[in-house]
């Protein structure tokens, strides 16, 4: 078979018009995959790449969020498709939203939370996925409320990259008493930790935590909750090290002992520093899950499509949790994964933890009163 109809014949699997057998048999894989699939995961994915390497340009632009990613798995995909991946780095869904909304972004993909979705789809922002071209993204291997969010009116604008939580990490050998609540964060934050403690930058995290003080919703809008959270963030401003939803570098550096902090960062810390110790607060806190999305417009979308299936291949997303250590909630990879990081409490916290957690509203986003009142944080 030549080049020009395994395309063509690839491009009928991925749309649907033929079967994966069909697929296999046409081209003459079949008996090679099973082989394959046994022995070298992925392998498939990267000659299908191959095949059409440098028809679907040379890069596509990523809006993501901190140490989210295996550089590793970037290097093969740009080596198999030609489509080097350029990141843009962000640290909250406001500046995401706030790009998108004021035009000419350049993303072709982007990691948007799973509260937001509903919003951008209002907004006209991004576009129902064709799921004809990510046969990687199994529906059944995922847990449905780390899916959910990503349908809206029966139609799939995004599908699952990660889930974890929102909790507190600090450096054990500054800080002496074990912290496992918000009141202790803040309340150290002004005494024995002033001074070394970072807030995220992030309007959901930051309010949604001062709420958490006082037994408040995480997403509560009302406006005396709302102005008691506010009068403890203005309070603890003077003894905050920073506002940035990029922890690492000053906790690693031990200029910071203590932040907010989601679960991938906690596992990078811990796993390069033992003395770096991560619980979630007594009270409750976030739970969340990240979707890959396209926005409307992309100039990159044969590249974008390509990205994402080839990260959701079970092979190369053990790769991605192995680097930044957020559990993927496909349960394919969960099966690849070692036994150490399955029972690590910092990615599956128990049940009985998660329990007390909620997950953003889409209301949070929008809310012009938690807008303002960040901006007044921010200012004072």
């Amino acid at each position: 078979m030549d080049k020009k109809t395994f395309i063509k014949t690839l491009r009928s699997w991925q749309n649907g018009s033929i079967t994966r057998r069909d697929f296999l048999g046409r081209t003459g894989l079949g008996l090679a995959a099973a082989v394959m699939a046994a022995n070298m995961p992925g392998l498939l994915t990267s000659r299908a790449f191959a095949a059409e390497k440098g028809s679907m340009g040379d890069r596509v632009n990523l809006a993501t969020w901190p140490n989210y990613h295996s550089p590793d798995n970037f290097a093969a995909f740009a080596e198999a498709t030609g489509a080097k991946v350029q990141m843009n780095v962000f640290g909250s869904n406001e500046e995401m939203l706030a790009k998108l909304q004021a035009g000419g972004s350049g993303w072709d993909l982007f990691v948007p939370t799973n509260y937001t979705i509903s919003t951008y789809v209002e907004l006209g922002l991004i576009e129902p996925l064709d799921l004809a071209r990510i046969p990687n993204f199994d529906p059944k291997a995922f847990e449905q409320r780390f899916m959910a969010q990503g349908t809206v009116d029966g139609k799939v604008y995004a599908v699952p990259k990660n889930w974890g939580t929102t909790g507190i990490v600090y450096d054990s050998s500054a800080l002496k008493t074990p912290v496992d609540s918000w009141k202790q964060f803040w309340d150290l934050t002004k005494t024995s930790a002033s001074g070394r403690t970072i807030v995220h930058d992030y309007q959901l995290t930051a309010i949604g935590n001062a709420l958490k003080y006082f037994g408040y919703s995480f997403n509560s809008l009302d406006p005396k909750e709302l102005a008691d959270a506010e009068k403890l963030l203005i309070d603890c401003k003077p003894h905050l090290f920073a506002i940035n939803s990029d922890i690492q570098p000053s906790m690693r550096s031990g200029d910071a002992w203590m932040a907010m902090c989601w679960t991938g960062d906690a596992s990078q810390l811990h796993r390069d520093n033992p003395d770096m110790q991560f619980a979630l607060g007594r009270e409750g806190g976030e739970l969340w899950s990240d979707f890959f999305a396209i926005p409307k417009g992309a100039e990159h979308r044969d590249a974008a499509y390509a990205l994402i299936n080839y990260l959701l291949d079970p092979a190369h997303n053990k790769l991605e949790v192995e680097a930044h250590g957020y559990p993927s909630g496909d349960k394919r990879v969960d099966a690849l994964l070692p036994k150490e990081m399955l029972d690590d409490p910092i990615m599956y916290p128990a049940a009985e933890l998660l329990s007390h957690l909620e997950f953003g509203a889409a209301a949070t986003l929008t809310s012009p009163v938690r807008a303002e009142l960040m901006a007044r944080f921010k200012a004072a």
